[in-house]
C-alpha cells in the first residue's frame, strides 16, 4: 500500500487515552513526538524493539523491508512505531506511553 504524502490519521494510544495526527509520511514515533507524545524509542530504525507496541485498529506499512518482527508477531498485531507509517486511523496499546 502507498502511503498519500499528505493524509493525515488519528493515531489514539491506549490505556492513557493520549492521541496525535500522523500527517505525510511520518513515521509513528515521529508523530507521536510531534503531538507531545512520548513512546518507548532507542535505535530509530526497526531493529532494537524498544518501541513494539500492539495495533489494536488500523493498518501501517513499514519504511524498511524488513522491521524486526518475526512473521507471527506480525499476526498477532505487534508493531514497531520507529518504523511504522499510518495508513488509516490507528489504536495503539503501549502502557509506557505518556505525555511530554
Amino acid at each position: 500500500m502507498s502511503h498519500a504524502p499528505d493524509a493525515c490519521y488519528q493515531v489514539r494510544v491506549e490505556p492513557a487515552g493520549l492521541a496525535f495526527d500522523a500527517e505525510g509520511a511520518l513515521t509513528v514515533l515521529e508523530a507521536a513526538e510531534m503531538g507531545r507524545v512520548e513512546l518507548p524509542s532507542s535505535c530509530r530504525n526497526g531493529t532494537c524493539r524498544t518501541c513494539l507496541c500492539q495495533l489494536r485498529e488500523g493498518q501501517v506499512s513499514y519504511t524498511v523491508e524488513w522491521p524486526g518482527l518475526s512473521a507471527e508477531e506480525k499476526a498477532q498485531g505487534w508493531i514497531l512505531p520507529c518504523v511504522a507509517v499510518a495508513e488509516s486511523n490507528l489504536v495503539l496499546e503501549q502502557p509506557a506511553a505518556r505525555a511530554t
